[in-house]
């Protein structure tokens, strides 16, 4: 009799249709709601998508998941409420909980202590608090989806289960024993960071969308040129990034698509037709995907009645040549330029990397761009690119040629030069290890909507003291003039779009929530604290009310220029 080993993750949902993940020990049909669907098998492993439709908007409704007929989810006696399909409904408020950031390590001591207490702490799971408050709570106040923004297992930092496989499965020789190296090894690396109760419970109820950033592969992936011809010179390489990049695509960027999408993706349809295993056929669409910047598209876009999520894939479709450096290839620029427009109450951009940060980092990261490409000779590139990769210099502000391009973007969308201007637009980031919000505004210009960034990270992954000490200086205003006269001693021109912070950064294990009502929208950071581990709970941050706009406005206070 087949078992699920992982699963059911509730992923894309509409008004009228859902679908649904598991993982399962053996080929079988697998049904939910009356729908079914076969496995198809990939080195060994067995996995369906349930697609459903016909839903009716704005309904709850309870599921169970069978396997060949038997009931397999929820197990008895399960504690947990029963899994529910919530759909959308047009005019309906919207919650988005959103994050990232978070390895898989047990919620035992010495693991939710802090760093400064031992070096293998990360404090209280974020997710576990959310669950714990979610219980106490009626079903209307639950997010209605979660966005994962990045670093949703760590590749490069294993948990001790996936430890012990690799200690089973491998010699000392090869790839480095605290990393994963195969896809295989991927597998046990999601099941574990994936298999706790209650985030099972969670990710059964809660709509996600999942976008990858570097430590799903490996710190700093493809942050330069260089940074690849040195990964590329080790002989495990080639197996380490085969293996992410088919996990992804099974694990996580199968559940981000719409129906209509999934049945236009030609490796999905092959997969479903296959009649034995799909491994190579999986590795070859992986192989297509770590050669070619523009081989395959990992963005995507979810509607929630007049709110538009665009989700763009920051890390994977880079091009790194020097002098040219984007964060998106062309093809991908014109995709979201396409899919970011007006006609809606609100544009939520969803990017793993941070738009606005600190002044202070934004100026020393255009500064560090401008020195590799060569401002101030060819020595100093070669210092600046150990230093790119030694900071992790990555983000938005080290690809100014894209950042300026978001910028005009944004501002011609919240003009109203690409159909109505949306009340908000709110990028939506992880990656930094703190969270903020911050306002932006284009000086002389006129907009209508409201420019925001909101970043939260971490889940489960603090910084220690010191961490959060130096980055905080990121955010001094003699860091930031320094870090600026730099930039402008490089070369790097000022930047049209000004932003300033609504407060200052948090650095605890977080979770934040964009609540969406008519054309109002808040932002709510709320954050663990250590002395909660027996207990986890929520505690609250910030909560930022955002009114739109009544009068056009290009005028704002001091931020980053």
């Amino acid at each position: 009799m087949p078992h699920l080993v992982l699963g059911p993750l509730l992923r894309y949902v509409s008004d009228t249709e859902a679908t649904v993940w598991v993982e399962t020990d053996a080929a079988c049909e697998v049904s939910v709601l009356a729908k079914v669907a076969s496995t198809f098998a990939v080195a060994g492993h067995h996995y369906a998508l349930v697609v459903l439709d016909g839903l009716a908007p704005g309904s709850a409704q309870t599921y169970e998941v069978g396997l060949d007929g038997v009931r397999a989810w929820p197990p008895p006696g399960d504690p947990y409420p029963p899994c529910v399909i919530r759909t959308h409904e047009h005019g309906r408020s919207l919650r988005l909980a959103f994050g990232s950031c978070r390895v898989s390590v047990p919620h035992t001591e010495p693991y939710v202590l802090s760093k400064d207490a031992d070096p293998r702490g990360r404090e209280v799971d974020a997710l576990l608090a959310l669950v714990e408050r979610m219980r106490g709570e009626p079903a209307s106040r639950w997010p209605d989806a979660f966005l994962l923004l990045g670093d949703q297992v760590y590749a490069d930092e294993v948990s001790p289960e996936t430890e012990k496989l690799i200690a089973s499965r491998r010699g000392p020789d090869g790839p480095p024993p605290d990393e994963v190296a195969d896809f295989e090894e991927y597998t046990s690396l999601y099941r574990e960071s994936w298999s706790d109760p209650s985030l099972r419970w969670l990710l059964s109820t809660v709509s996600s969308a999942m976008i990858f950033d570097d430590h799903d592969v490996h710190d700093d992936w493809n942050i330069s040129e260089a940074w690849i011809a040195r990964m590329r010179a080790e002989p495990w390489w080639e197996e380490r990034i085969l293996g992410a990049y088919m996990s992804y695509w099974i694990y996580q960027h199968l559940g981000n698509l719409s129906p209509a999408r999934l049945y236009d993706d030609p490796i999905f349809c092959a997969v479903q037709e296959a009649e034995g295993d799909c491994e190579e056929l999986v590795r070859d669409f992986a192989r297509t995907s770590a050669r070619e910047t523009a081989g395959v598209r990992w963005s995507f876009i979810r509607d929630f009645g007049r709110t538009r999520l665009v989700m763009l894939d920051s890390r994977a479709g880079r091009v790194l040549t020097p002098g040219r450096r984007q964060m998106l290839s062309d093809r991908e620029w014109e995709w979201a330029e396409d899919r970011c427009t007006g006609d809606f109450d609100h544009l939520v951009i969803g990017t793993s990397l941070p738009v606005m940060l600190g002044a202070g980092m934004h100026h020393l990261e255009a500064w560090n761009e401008a020195v590799c490409d060569g401002a101030w000779g060819t020595r100093a590139a070669r210092i600046g690119e150990r230093i790119r990769q030694g900071l992790d210099l990555e983000h938005w502000a080290a690809f100014g040629r894209c950042f300026g391009r978001l910028s005009v973007l944004l501002e011609d969308v919240a003009a109203g030069r690409r159909g109505p201007a949306p009340a908000t637009i709110v990028l939506l980031s992880g990656d930094v290890h703190h969270a903020y919000v911050a306002e932006a505004w284009f000086p002389g210009r006129e907009v209508t909507s409201r420019v925001l960034q909101a970043t939260c990270s971490p889940i489960r992954n603090p910084l220690d003291k010191r961490e959060r000490r130096l980055l905080r200086l990121a955010f001094k205003r003699p860091v930031a003039a320094l870090a600026r006269r730099l930039a402008r001693s490089a070369g790097v021109a000022p930047v049209a779009m000004r932003w300033a912070f609504a407060h200052d950064p948090t650095f605890d294990n977080q979770i934040a929530r964009l609540e969406l009502d008519g054309r109002h929208a808040r932002v709510l950071i709320e954050k663990t604290i250590p002395e909660d581990r027996h207990a986890p709970r929520l505690h609250e941050s910030l909560s930022l009310g955002i009114a739109p706009r009544t009068t056009m406005t290009g005028a704002g206070g001091n931020g980053a220029r």
